[in-house]
């Protein structure tokens, strides 16, 4: 039995080797190679230049997975809370523009804010452009704008983990708090909450990942001007300023940050679920 289950194994081991290590072997080769094969460690130590942008996708990631977060976890539990009628409804509401292609719904929202677009055209109609003295509010090509791309995109990544597990949850142990004495909110943050940060963990990353990454939403949204890691990754291997070898220098650099953040709350986040079982 245990030769046959290897033997399934075969096709996902061929398959991983060849999508996932060995690219990832081709980047490191190339992060520590120069133009004519040799050694070099001059593509790290020409990073430096760069250290804005990798500021701006940081702090741009991590405001938008905060955002995700405060927004997703109270929408998680109150689906959780509600009948089954009205957490398909919900599921179905959420899951729907993500059946819309990824650049479909960023240049839907490129039309919204635009100079000339719905949002502008509403205040004019208000008189509010008018008061103040303007004929647009700058909303597009902004660090705003690239931050509500990535909420609006991700943000169903952050409450689906969460959702999972609040709506799973033992409700004899719930009960159990109340006989003790508990109220609602001493239920929430004894019992309900810790329990979910496992599920916040998982929300966070796969927020915070594709979010630190991106380049289509900052491309679009920031119009160019706000250039974060993925579009500096991009013009390195297809831009005018080929340079594949630093392109995989700044993708390794990011690699190791991303693990090391996802391995510190991982670690963080069995912590607490331990100290909670205590």
């Amino acid at each position: 039995m245990k030769s046959k289950l290897n033997r399934f194994a075969i096709p996902y081991v061929v398959w991983m080797a060849l999508f996932v290590v060995t690219p990832i072997l081709l980047m490191v080769i190339y992060a520590f190679s120069s133009v004519d094969g040799g050694f070099t460690l001059d593509n790290f130590t020409s990073m430096g230049e760069y250290l804005p942008v990798f500021t701006r996708s940081f702090k741009l990631a991590i405001i938008a997975t905060l955002i995700c977060l405060l927004m997703g976890y109270p929408m998680a539990y109150f689906m959780a809370k509600e009948g089954p009628r009205f957490q398909r409804v919900a599921m179905a509401l959420i899951m729907l523009p993500m059946w819309m292609n990824f650049l479909l719904r960023t240049y839907a929202w490129m039309s919204i804010l635009e100079n000339n677009g719905l949002i502008n055209q509403l205040l004019g109609a208000l008189g509010i452009l008018d008061a103040l003295g303007t004929d647009h509010v700058q909303l597009i090509r902004t660090q705003a704008a690239v931050v509500l791309g990535m909420v609006y995109n991700y943000l169903p990544f952050m409450i689906l983990p969460i959702y999972s597990v609040i709506v799973k949850l033992d409700h004899s142990l719930l009960e159990a708090a109340r006989d003790l004495g508990a109220n609602s909110l001493n239920v929430f943050r004894k019992v309900i909450f810790p329990l979910s940060i496992p599920a916040i963990i998982s929300g966070v990353t796969m927020v915070f990942v594709p979010s630190v990454s991106t380049f289509a939403i900052s491309r679009l949204l920031g119009g160019g001007e706000e250039l974060m890691l993925g579009d500096l990754i991009e013009q390195q291997f297809l831009g005018g300023a080929y340079d594949p070898y630093l392109g995989a220098a700044i993708s390794m650099v990011m690699m190791v940050i991303v693990v090391v953040c996802m391995v510190l709350m991982n670690h963080f986040g069995e912590g607490e679920e331990q100290a909670v079982m205590l």
